[in-house]
């Protein structure tokens, strides 16, 4: 198959911290490195302004904002403090001068929703959702924590739990319960192996359930399910301007890794798209069994079900979604704009923060952004647009670690100005227009067009010139890139998701720990240098012993490891030990 032929081709402290930043504007000069300074380092349209208001407070995810300008934000974090903050700017110029900590942390991974439901504070983390009765004039919601819903499952790994909520007004609560799976394999992403169909999962996961959205202490059974066939959902908000509930679903992974005679790298690279969508009752889009795929704007056939790319087969059975956007930019939270400061322009559309990719090797890391799709009577209105790009501060994007943030979460302010999260460092910007609304329009978005067909993290990679292994490498290092190096990177540095392989005993200790991961796989809580990762290594007992040997030779030698080789008899030697 040839999709690539078609395609376009290359179109210190705080406080002192804050107000070196507020206003300052990242340009590249060609080297990746900053040399401008404007709009606190992001290139937004023009009439737009930039702030900082909060900077260095952790791994914020999502974040909501009070009436009287109070900021709320759940945190990822790892450790057992308490897992929101309350903000608050006591001296008006901006700048949120109070921080503290309250809110109930369980210990459990993927915090992921704040947000403000008839005078409550809700906030969730993988398996729970919380709220908390805010007071008038008060920083810090009353202490009592009201426990509102309960993932029952027994769940290993925390794959796709996140806990994104929306609210119908009418007493019903939205909650999604991810796929614990890639593409409903067993075992897990294993290279060529069929699908489970009918997919069992698909009964308690893959789907959005509806609940109501005060009563204490429920659990899945206690709501219905409100549709199917969606795969990972952190970015799910209720539109007010059609009454709908609407979704951007984060795609499968691994075509190329899994099934490599039927897709090419690029082609993992930029498929299968992230799917916007629009839900009804009883909507089902398809997942394990299809996915859309942008470029040919079309829902095709999964591999894992007898699909070569191509093939639509039995998935004109299922609901497509209402925009297909690239491959693994990686949608983290979802706005529909009701503000009165902006230009109509951007009345009832949607802002979509775009995390960023993890998985793009050989090609650049893509996301890392804020888009805007514009919408008129309740329907899409226009291509989507880049709203405010720079957020990495590095181009191209090589490793996700290189990307200084990764945007994550949206919020409206009582004023109508934007508030964006992102969760390496913890920084907050307050996005504005200054300009003047009656005259916005073309010219003044002309520099975002630009930027949506030249920014690498944006546009469509050319499949010969923005390869990064164009090179001739071989051996373990072409195992690497091939195999391992979409979840742990070239440099092996790991992402937040996925563990370093530089400098750590898992690495460069035991030989037969490290070959019966490889073997074997790995599933569960671990710790590596410090940090707890909770993911699926998939096993790769298809290499030979000869490719496990040289792959872990390399690892072991490289990223600033120095280990002895593994030999091919030692690979061969655990492997039969682990048969019988």
């Amino acid at each position: 198959m040839n999709r690539i032929a078609n395609s376009p081709l290359k179109i210190v402290p705080f406080f002192l911290l804050v107000v070196l930043l507020t206003n300052c504007r990242v340009a590249d000069d060609g080297t990746g490195t900053n040399t401008d300074s404007e709009n606190a380092g992001l290139l937004v349209p023009e009439g737009f302004e930039v702030t900082i208001v909060a900077d260095s407070i952790g791994k914020a995810r999502h974040l909501v904002v009070n009436d009287n300008g109070d900021i709320y934000v759940k945190m990822k974090s790892s450790d057992d403090q308490k897992g929101a903050l309350a903000l608050r700017d006591t001296t008006g110029d901006g700048v949120m001068d109070v921080v503290k900590r309250f809110g109930n942390r369980d210990g459990n991974f993927a915090e992921t929703e704040m947000t403000i439901h008839d005078g409550y504070l809700y906030y969730t983390s993988s398996l729970r959702v919380y709220r908390q009765k805010l007071i008038p004039g008060q920083l810090l919601p009353d202490a009592e924590v009201d426990t509102i819903l309960i993932d029952d499952h027994e769940h290993g790994d925390h794959e796709h739990n996140t806990k994104p909520l929306a609210f119908d007004g009418k007493g019903h609560m939205y909650v999604p319960f991810g796929a614990p799976n890639n593409a409903c394999q067993e075992p897990k992403r294993t290279p060529g192996i069929p699908g489970l169909d009918p997919c069992p999962i698909l009964e308690n996961h893959g789907g959005i359930w509806r609940f109501e959205d005060d009563k204490k202490n429920q659990k899945q059974g206690d709501g219905e399910r409100f549709a199917t066939g969606v795969r990972s959902i952190v970015a799910m908000s209720w539109n007010p301007a059609d009454d709908h509930l609407y979704l951007v679903m984060h795609g499968r992974d691994d075509l190329h890794r899994l099934f490599p005679n039927e897709f090419s790298p690029w082609e993992n690279a930029v498929l299968p798209s992230e799917e916007f969508m629009r839900v009804t009752e009883g909507s089902d889009f398809g997942w394990p069994y299809c996915y859309y795929d942008h470029i040919q704007q079309k829902k095709v056939l999964a591999p894992e079900y007898g699909g070569d790319g191509e093939t639509v087969g039995r998935c004109r059975e299922y609901d497509d979604p209402i925009l297909g956007f690239p491959g693994h930019f990686a949608p983290n939270d979802l706005l529909f704009y009701q503000g009165d400061q902006f230009p109509e322009h951007y009345r009832n559309g949607a802002f979509i923060a775009w995390h960023g990719s993890t998985i793009r090797s050989p090609y650049p890391q893509a996301g890392y952004f804020i888009a805007f799709v514009p919408f008129e009577n309740g329907k899409i209105s226009g291509e989507w647009e880049v709203f405010a790009n720079g957020f990495a501060e590095t181009d191209p994007i090589i490793n996700t670690s290189d990307a200084e943030h990764r945007p994550s979460g949206l919020a409206v302010g009582p004023d109508g100005s934007l508030y964006i999260t992102e969760d390496r460092n913890g920084r907050i910007w307050k996005v504005s227009f200054t300009g003047d609304k009656a005259a916005f329009g073309e010219e003044q978005l002309a520099r975002m067009r630009e930027e949506k067909q030249t920014a690498s993290n944006i546009r469509r990679p050319d499949p010969e010139e923005d390869n990064l292994q164009k090179g001739e490498i071989a051996g373990g290092e072409q195992i690497y890139r091939t195999y391992c190096a979409s979840c742990h990177q070239r440099d092996g540095q790991g992402t937040d998701r996925f563990p370093p392989l530089a400098g750590t005993d898992w690495v460069t200790g035991d030989k037969n720990r490290l070959v019966g991961v490889i073997l074997n796989g790995l599933e569960g809580s671990i710790e590596v240098k410090g940090q707890q990762y909770n993911n699926v290594m998939p096993q790769h007992s298809f290499l030979s012993d000869e490719e496990v040997a040289e792959v872990l030779t390399y690892i072991r030698q490289n990223f600033d490891n120095d280990a002895s080789a593994v030999t091919p008899e030692e690979v061969n030697d655990i492997r039969q030990r682990m048969q019988n």
